[in-house]
Parts: C-alpha cells; sequence; structure tokens
C-alpha cells in the first residue's frame, strides 16, 4: 500500500495534510498580502480545498490566525536550535538569536522581504485579540532566551545580564523594522555585528 492509500486510509491523516495545506496557504498569504485583506477564499483557492474543509479545521478566521502566527513562532525557534546547536557558548548562543532571524529574512517570500510576519499581524489585529497574546509571548520568549545566554556569560550579575537582553531585543527588533522596510536582511546582520561588539567589551 502507498503512502497516499495510507493517508486515505486514515481519515485522521487527511484532516491533518488538509490542515497542513491550510496553513502554508494562510501563511503565504497572510505575510504577503496582510492578515485583513486575505479572505478566506483566496486562502482556500491558495490550498486547493474546498471552504467547508477550513471550517472543518478551524473555528474562524481568528483561529485560523492564531494557528498561523503559532506555526510562525515554532518556525523560528527550529531556525533558533539549528543554530543553537553549531554555538560553541554562550557567546553564540546570543548570536544564534540574531542568525535565526537572518535566516527568517533570507527566506524566499512571495513578494519579497516584508519584515517580521508576527508583528506585522499584531499591527493588524485589534486589542485583546489571542493573536496578539501570542505575538507578545514569541517576543518575551526571544528576550528570556537571549537572557539565559547572557546570565550564562555574566555569572552573578543577573540584573546586568537582563539589562543587556532588553537592549539586544530592541537592537534586533529595530534592525527587522528596516529590514522590512529595505526588504533584505542586510540590518539584521549589521544588528548582529553590533551585537557582537557589545559582547566583546563585557
Amino acid at each position: 500500500m502507498t503512502s497516499t492509500d495510507d493517508a486515505e486510509a486514515r481519515p485522521g491523516a487527511h484532516k491533518g495534510a488538509v490542515r497542513e495545506q491550510l496553513l502554508a496557504a494562510a501563511a503565504r498569504r497572510f505575510y504577503a498580502d496582510g492578515v485583513t485583506a486575505t479572505g478566506i477564499n483566496a486562502i482556500t483557492a491558495e490550498a486547493g480545498v474546498a471552504k467547508m474543509s477550513l471550517y472543518n479545521n478551524f473555528s474562524s478566521k481568528a483561529d485560523l490566525v492564531k494557528a498561523y502566527l503559532d506555526a510562525r513562532h515554532e518556525e523560528w525557534l527550529e531556525l533558533y536550535r539549528r543554530r543553537l546547536a553549531r554555538a560553541a557558548d554562550a557567546r553564540g548562543g546570543v548570536l544564534a538569536v540574531f542568525d535565526a532571524y537572518a535566516d527568517h529574512a533570507a527566506f524566499a517570500y512571495e513578494g519579497g522581504f516584508r519584515g517580521c510576519g508576527l508583528l506585522n499581524a499584531a499591527a493588524e489585529l485589534p486589542p485583546g485579540d489571542p493573536g496578539r497574546a501570542v505575538v507578545r509571548r514569541h517576543k518575551e520568549e526571544v528576550e528570556s532566551l537571549l537572557a539565559g545566554h547572557l546570565t550564562e556569560l555574566l555569572p552573578g550579575r543577573d540584573d546586568e545580564a537582563r539589562r543587556l537582553a532588553e537592549h539586544l531585543s530592541f537592537l534586533l527588533e529595530g534592525s527587522m523594522v528596516r529590514a522590512g522596510l529595505e526588504g533584505a536582511g542586510t540590518r539584521v546582520r549589521h544588528a548582529k555585528a553590533l551585537a557582537e561588539q557589545l559582547l566583546d567589551r563585557l
């Protein structure tokens, strides 16, 4: 029996595949066109599935948006883990965060790089929307990762490590904004170079 036959024999597996198709289509359309401008019909057409398939997998467009943001967070974490696996020490761990953002910026986006997809989406969502909470948690986790590496780099200087983590997260976010406006990851690479200079002074 082929893998396709297996999927057809297991409805749950087929549903999972359709969900992934919808998430991939939503990711392309939300990033290229924006969350508000992208309707359900555009997503189902892009995914090549019936409209009812979307509602069989997501309770609403808002639910799909939240799933997209969760997936984008996990996507970034995977890039970070790959970079971290090659880091030799805590200093390399800090720079792995910057490299993961640069890796994200280097993706072959339809229409080009437009900055942080999470922040782009959050800017369109109303206060109190669950999607904004996902974006906030992502940014807090990034800063927490930086703080963890810096605490290791600065033993006994936890307050300084937290302040520097905040400083570096501001540097990183500012570089992503400029990179999005310019359509390339150059500013993120520049931010990494500045981070290296700061780390060399510790």
